[in-house]
């Protein structure tokens, strides 16, 4: 539930809307109370024709006179009013489909009693009031299914709105954009000097859609403002779930939680800040390198920034109560993030990620937070292999995304399945890099000496017996042999050694 408005906001707004020559599709004003049934279509309708008309609210006002606008007050209270023994916003709620917010304000116009009645426009799909979806024609309240040309106008809204230009907060003052976002972040991450004055700031913010002008006056935040720049996500709802949290785990399993934090600020404001946290919990691995042995982190940094940038990127923001975590165990790190991949999990490597943020992740690009786009992936598998750690795991469980670093493991201790997708990991890299994969370079890739060349001839059988690699000329002789992952054969190219 959002917070309070303040007075002075909703006693601006109630000026704004009376302002209107009339009443709209979004709008609509009234003396006294009508009866709940009528309340509930308007809401219906007022939220379709909300998302229609590119606002983030439909409104009802009481207390305003219809013709002239003029306030005259009311009587109508939400507090007090019933449909038979049940509270009305009750009543009206279990009837919406799908459920949104509504909000009833009391508030004192020119010392008159006003109630205003702020409804969040429909996201997803039609609002619906006792399973019938209601429209505004001007002034009037119709049947969605009456006006076809209308609900196919709303389903295509629905299909092109993306989520970073919905509107966290409305009508927010000058002083107030500024206090909300950390605008310096912003300057200072585009390497940007800090503009001259209030009015340069805000033009630069309103330039890359981090704010819009409000139609009630001032400023809309939007959530591609909020989520990157935010100092608080607290003070916009419905964000505030979407924080990155962190948990360190004693050991390999969950029941044992030995830290946890959860940064509240933007992804933008709070990154570098996540990835330093991260990287000062996990733990110190002992590697050999060219016969040195030498201290490093578990997970390599680089590895664990693309991967948490990627998992800030591809969220789906459409789920609630749910947002990116990061979990630390003893012997693997998890970075899991809200919605399915729209990527088979099995071409993270050569597939441009298919984002649903896509204004979100081109401005983390520029902020050189993120990769350009396709490469976040490659660099997360090389770096994996430089460390000469098992391949990490990209998985879907549920409506969630998940991948997985682990720590260093002797190739003698590896099981099949990780010895498998290791190979073709390897597979995936070389080919996107342009460079053959054979005996070679798989050796390389596990560090195995030159007389163990067997070993790695055993690791290329298991994986063609797997078929997530396949020969890349069935012809040529056993010791010129190159591969390819699955997904680069033709259909020429032999999966049989």
């Amino acid at each position: 539930m959002a917070p309070p408005k303040a007075t002075e906001y909703l006693v601006g707004l109630v000026r704004e809307l009376c302002k209107l020559p009339y009443e709209t599709e979004w709008v609509e004003f009234k003396t006294s109370y009508d009866n709940p049934q009528r309340i509930g279509e308007l809401i219906s309708a007022l939220a379709n024709g909300a998302a229609l008309n590119g606002k983030p609210h439909g409104y009802i006002v009481w207390g305003i006179e219809d013709e002239t606008h003029a306030v005259v007050g009311t009587t109508f209270s939400s507090a007090t009013s019933k449909k038979g023994n049940e509270p009305l916003e009750n009543w009206l709620l279990r009837k919406l489909s799908p459920r949104i917010d509504f909000r009833f304000h009391e508030v004192k116009v020119e010392g008159r009693r006003a109630v205003l009645l702020e409804i969040d426009r429909a996201s997803q799909s039609p609002v619906a009031f006792g399973n019938e979806e209601f429209i505004r024609v001007g002034s009037v309240t119709k049947k969605l299914r009456e006006f076809p040309e209308k609900e196919r106008d709303l389903w295509r809204i629905f299909d092109t709105v993306s989520f970073e230009h919905g509107i966290a907060a409305v009508r927010v003052s000058d002083e107030d954009v500024l206090l909300k976002l950390d605008y310096p972040t912003y300057f200072h991450l585009l390497e940007t000097p800090l503009p001259d004055g209030r009015a340069a700031i805000l033009d630069s913010l309103q330039q890359d859609q981090l704010i819009e002008r409000s139609d009630a006056g001032g400023w809309n935040i939007t959530n591609l403002g909020a989520i990157l720049l935010a100092r608080k996500l607290g003070d916009f709802p419905g964000l505030n779930r979407k924080a990155m949290r962190i948990v360190k785990y004693s050991g390999a399993g969950r029941i044992d939680a030995s830290t946890e934090r959860e940064d509240a600020t933007g992804y933008a404001v709070a990154f570098t800040g996540i990835v330093d946290h991260i990287m000062a919990l996990v733990p110190s691995n002992e590697v050999i390198r060219q016969s040195l042995r030498t201290t490093v982190p578990m997970f390599p940094e680089i590895a664990v920034r693309e991967l948490v940038s990627n998992a800030l990127i591809h969220q789906d923001f459409s789920i609630t109560g749910a947002g990116p975590m990061v979990e630390i165990f003893d012997d693997r790190i998890e970075i899991t993030n809200p919605g399915e991949p729209l990527v088979d999990t099995r071409r993270f490597v050569d597939t441009p990620p298919k984002s649903r943020n896509e204004v979100l992740a081109s401005l983390m690009r520029r902020f050189r937070i993120c990769e350009e786009r396709g490469s976040g992936i490659d660099r997360v598998v090389a770096e994996v292999e430089k460390f000469q750690l098992p391949a990490p795991l990209f998985e879907a469980p549920g409506d969630s995304t998940r991948s997985v670093l682990f720590a260093h493991k002797t190739l003698s201790a590896m099981d099949k399945a990780e010895r498998v997708r290791a190979c073709y990991m390897h597979a995936c890299l070389r080919h996107v890099t342009g460079r053959p994969m054979n005996n070679t370079s798989l050796r390389e890739r596990f560090d195995i000496s030159k007389e163990s060349a067997a070993q790695a001839s055993r690791l290329l059988r298991e994986a063609l017996d797997s078929q997530v690699i396949v020969i890349r000329d069935p012809e040529a002789g056993t010791r010129s042999r190159t591969y390819l992952p699955f997904w680069a054969a033709s259909r020429n190219h032999s999966p049989v050694a």
